[in-house]
């Protein structure tokens, strides 16, 4: 088998290179959508969450403050098919 020559073995290297580099940037791109998408997919959550949490403390307001809690054990009968 022949040898390559210096110049064949840098140009077949030079090629590999070349090839990861265009592999490495596909892959960056996907990975920077994905990031993007999952930026905006937690600022939903993040909204939907101060949403509702302003929801609970509206109705928390509307509690009187003498109220009394209705436990679970008096609430449910024994023939609740919930439980």
């Amino acid at each position: 088998m022949e040898q390559a020559s210096p110049i064949d073995q840098i140009a077949e290297r030079v090629e590999r290179l070349l090839l990861r580099y265009e592999e490495l940037q596909r892959t960056n791109a996907l990975l920077t959508q994905q990031v993007a998408t999952l930026t905006q997919e937690r600022d939903s959550f993040k909204s939907r969450l101060s949403a509702a949490r302003s929801r609970v403390d509206a109705l928390l307001e509307r509690i009187p403050e003498n109220a009394t809690p209705v436990t679970a054990a008096v609430a449910a009968s024994p023939n609740d098919s919930r439980f």
